[in-house]
């Protein structure tokens, strides 16, 4: 049996943002879908179907970030229910892009599948959020 997402998410996601953050989009990949369905909606507009392209899409990236990037997830709700499990809330990111410093953030919903070998990401849903959202 894996863990439960609570746990899944404190070990594995967060650690996972913060890497993708410096330039590191090993752990996301590895976190992710591998093959099949699976959906983005990114920060730009854009969408990318397919966990192959997916996964191609972080790898680069987070290769467009320095590795003095940070980022912080708020976490606004998280459940599971059988074999799916999301979590809701804004992230904030820090990131070095060229030496250059950028601030952004971001309203995240994340679905997630449990498969035999744990919790993979099947969705993102990433948008910028507005001065009228609110957060803490």
């Amino acid at each position: 049996m894996t863990e439960d997402f609570k746990t899944f998410f404190e070990t594995a996601r967060r650690p996972a943002a913060s890497a993708f953050a410096a330039g590191d989009g090993a752990l996301v990949v590895g976190l992710s879908a591998q093959r099949g369905h699976a959906t983005f909606f990114d920060p730009g507009g854009g969408f990318t179907e397919g966990a192959e392209a997916i996964n191609r899409a972080n790898r680069e990236g987070a290769a467009r970030f320095g590795p003095s990037g940070t980022t912080e997830l708020e976490v606004k709700d998280l459940g599971e229910s059988g074999d799916l499990a999301f979590w809701t809330g804004y992230q904030a990111a820090d990131l070095d892009i060229g030496g250059k410093r950028q601030s952004m953030r971001l309203r995240v919903t994340e679905m997630f599948r449990r498969e035999a070998d744990g919790w993979k990401m099947i969705h993102r849903h990433a948008s910028m959020a507005s001065d009228k959202d609110q957060g803490s």
